[in-house]
């Protein structure tokens, strides 16, 4: 999908939105590429709601012996969508801004991954070596380190 868009609106002086990409596809390959785009786009956002919610049951039971009850774990992911809708405001701006959010959860994945996976009482005979765990600690200090740069100018 990325690579259509960039194709498609490249040079086109499209608005920066979501209405503008919709419009441009529109006008550069027709309605129904519009909707496909549209809908490959809404499919993409279902599915990285799915996943987020699924590891998140997952850590929560396994690592936290904590249960949430489905109708809560759903309307998490829900709720704060259609308020957005609901209330108005600019789709393209509230993208920006909920990604900028979910970087600030990355440190909070890759510090214990890089933690537990070194550890041979956790991970047993598949316990990270320790070239395998400098190169992880160096790699996610490089992750971190961007997102704390990028959070700035994001707000």
């Amino acid at each position: 999908m990325l690579v259509a868009a960039a194709t498609m609106l490249h040079g086109s002086g499209a608005a920066p939105t979501l209405r503008g990409a919709h419009a441009q596809f529109a006008t550069s390959a027709g309605p129904f590429v519009a909707v496909l785009f549209a809908v490959a786009l809404l499919a993409s956002g279902l599915a990285s709601s799915s996943v987020g919610i699924y590891a998140g049951q997952v850590v929560m039971q396994g690592f936290l012996r904590r249960r949430i009850p489905l109708y809560v774990r759903r309307s998490f992911a829900v709720v704060p969508a259609l308020a957005v809708l609901a209330l108005g405001v600019d789709p393209s701006r509230v993208l920006v801004i909920s990604q900028v959010t979910l970087s600030f959860g990355i440190p909070f994945a890759l510090i214990p991954l890089l933690l537990l996976t070194r550890r041979p009482d956790v991970m047993g005979k598949w316990v990270n070596r320790s070239l395998t765990t400098a190169f992880a600690g160096a790699a996610t200090l490089v992750i971190v380190a961007l997102n704390a740069l990028l959070i700035v100018p994001a707000f």
